[in-house]
Order: C-alpha cells, then structure tokens, then sequence
C-alpha cells in the first residue's frame, strides 16, 4: 500500500507491507535511492504492518520495486502503472 502526503512542495511516500509478507528484511529500492538495496528498508510499526517513507520531488514519475530475502523481488500492487519491469510512483 502507498500512503501520500504532500508537504511544500514534496511528496512523502509511505511504503506499507504486511508485517510477515514476505518473511524476512524488505527494502524498496528505485531510481531515487539508485537502486541500492538496505536503503530504505521497511521497519515494524505497532499496527502489525512494516513501512518505510522517502520524501520525492512533486509532480515526478519514479520507478520503484521491492527486494525481500534471497533476491526475492517484488511489485506495488497499488503503484501507480508499470514499466514493464518496475512499478511507477507519479507523485
């Protein structure tokens, strides 16, 4: 799930997943954060999902995927489109 907000100008995204879907560390991993894996991974929160935000320029087109254990990637059901390959956050 993505959870959007806008502030001055910015839009923080919220990636939210299941705390135990998949098993194991999750990162989201995209063109804003180079692609790296352990960037920006997915903490637990209180409310038994796991999340993690990134704040994005308004008004961009980014693409973005998932990566669990063992290589495991993976989709946004609710992104914005797909590429192809990556889902795509228009923010």
């Amino acid at each position: 799930m993505l959870v959007r907000k806008q502030v001055k100008g910015r839009a923080r995204i919220t990636f939210v997943l299941p705390a135990d879907t998949p098993p194991g560390p999750v990162s989201v991993v995209g063109d804003f954060n180079d692609w790296l894996p352990g960037v920006h991974p997915f903490e637990p929160r209180g409310d038994g999902t796991r999340a993690v935000s990134v704040v994005l320029p308004s008004k961009s087109v980014h693409s973005f995927r998932y990566l669990a254990a063992d290589d495991h990637w993976f989709d946004e059901d609710h992104a914005d489109g797909h590429d192809g390959t990556n889902g795509l956050l228009h923010t």
